[in-house]
């Protein structure tokens, strides 16, 4: 494995190939380096040998020990460590520790590249493919980001329709020696600092949108490739530090006339395992979600408390029923994803068939409950910074800059006047309105919130995913037979 250090001086060999406010950008340039250092959270908590059985597993295809990021689950456990893991690095770092992004992909294309090679009937070496590209993202310990988001232009054409052929990234040209891909894929969580980009669909496809069911993966500065990347960094401090200044950063990946070599194409033109492949890493990811959210949903949790005791108000009746609203959404999210890993298996969810077995026997989370965990606590997003701007008040969105508190004019009468805890340093009470004033009032905030509100899929999305596939027949069943109605059941009664 490999550390924070190895990983940087890999970024710095890499081409340049990242456009940045109309200039094109090195990776290691300082405006990327707090979101260089977040993910380097994931190198250095893994050198620690009382995170060894968290943040490291055992490779199933070589054997040796292996960051966590780069596995495969292959049993509940496996699942319940990633969840964990996720949860502990977040709460490390405040904030997303991105690195999810390619642990879901690597974890959706392993059982997808399976089930296309055993639809081809052996026509096809996708599967093996995968293993060789990830037994060289395991051993080099490599950052993987995933682009699955299209551009999709007209919302009401599916992809074969569109006037754009590139609004989804699509098979151009069929090659000998391998594909060449066009289109754009959009909102790409640390693919400016990802070694390599791994792309799947991004949605159910039909007969006709074959070109559009490939999943490859490439080098992030790779020929045929350009980024326009959006850097979320806080407003910089010269004199009051942050504890840990998390960043992120997204990009828009614009493919053109981008060749790819078969060797690392793990799907072309299989439309079914296109739309599932699109289904699974949504799956993955929304797992991930469920300790992702928790540990902000900790985050959220202190800084209303620590808002509370700021403006003395801790001891409220109204403080605490809002301190148990956000714990109950945290830990509702948590225990829905948690349910999920126990639930896991080697099978999805088919429409009409239910539950199935599906690729070579590693374990997928229970559809539902990752579902259930993602929408109840995606949505809860906007409210719980209503409960942060509730119980703050106004002083956040107007709180003097830190050099005001730096001149011997105005810093002595501004901490004599912003003081509110009497037990509490004043200096500490300055120092947290700043970093709620980062939470709630940056453009870092808002974009967070975007993302923590869209990430993994909307709440509309996990929505479609429960009520298609929950069983409400077998309930309406129950119902009637409870009610004295015709067709009642009630052997599925005895069930429940």
């Amino acid at each position: 494995m490999r550390t924070k250090e190895t990983y940087i001086q890999g970024l710095a060999k890499m081409k340049r190939n990242l456009y940045f406010d109309g200039q094109l950008l090195d990776r290691t340039d300082e405006v990327q380096m707090k979101c260089i250092n977040t993910i380097g959270t994931t190198y250095d908590e893994a050198e620690k040998p009382e995170n060894q059985d968290l943040m490291t597993a055992i490779s199933h295809l070589t054997g040796e020990r292996i960051n966590r990021f780069t596995h495969v689950h292959q049993n509940v456990d496996d699942l319940h460590k990633k969840q964990d893991m996720t949860r502990m690095l977040c709460q490390k770092v405040g904030s997303c520790i991105q690195r999810c992004m390619g642990i879901d992909a690597t974890n959706a294309i392993y059982n997808v590249s399976y089930e296309a090679d055993k639809q081809n009937n052996g026509a096809t070496q996708y599967h093996e493919n995968f293993k060789k590209w990830l037994t060289r993202f395991q051993t080099e310990d490599l950052v993987g980001c995933c682009a699955q988001t299209d551009v999709k232009g007209d919302r009401m054409l599916r992809p074969a329709d569109q006037p754009n052929p590139g609004a989804y990234v699509y098979i151009k040209e069929r090659l000998k020696d391998g594909i060449i891909v066009e289109g754009c894929k959009l909102h790409i969580s640390e693919a400016s600092v990802a070694d390599e980009v791994l792309v799947v669909p991004t949605r159910a496809l039909r007969p006709a949108d074959k070109d559009y069911a490939v999943a490859f993966a490439i080098p992030g500065d790779w020929d045929g490739l350009k980024q326009v990347v959006t850097i979320r960094n806080y407003r910089p401090r010269e004199h009051y530090k942050r504890g840990f200044a998390e960043s992120q950063t997204d990009s828009y990946m614009l493919f053109e006339n981008c060749f790819v070599p078969w060797e690392r194409v793990f799907l072309a033109g299989e439309w079914q395992q296109g739309g599932i492949n699109a289904l699974l890493f949504a799956l993955f990811h929304r797992h991930s979600y469920s300790g992702c959210k928790p540990a902000l949903g900790d985050i959220i949790l202190g800084i209303a408390a620590l808002a509370a005791e700021v403006n003395n108000i801790h001891k409220e009746s109204h403080v605490r029923e809002k301190l148990a609203e956000i714990i109950m959404v945290t830990e509702l999210g948590y225990a829905a994803g948690y349910t999920a890993s126990d639930l896991g298996g080697p099978r999805v969810f088919m429409p009409g068939k239910g539950f199935v077995p599906y690729g070579p026997g590693s374990y997928i989370p229970h559809s539902i409950y990752c579902n259930v965990g993602r929408c109840l606590s995606g949505e809860a997003v906007w409210h719980e910074s209503e409960i942060l701007c509730d119980i703050a008040g106004g002083v956040v969105a107007t709180f003097p800059h830190e050099k005001d508190f730096m001149n011997p004019e105005t810093g002595e009468l501004l901490l004599k006047y912003t003081k509110r805890n009497p037990n509490m340093p004043v200096e500490d009470q300055a120092q947290f309105w700043r970093y709620l004033g980062d939470k709630l009032c940056s453009a870092y905030g808002g974009q967070s919130n975007f993302g923590a509100f869209h990430g993994g899929g909307s709440p509309i999305m996990e929505q479609i995913a429960i009520t298609t596939q929950y069983d409400i027949e077998s309930r309406k069943k129950l119902v009637k037979y409870i009610a004295g109605m015709s067709g009642g059941d009630r052997e599925a009664l005895a069930k429940k």
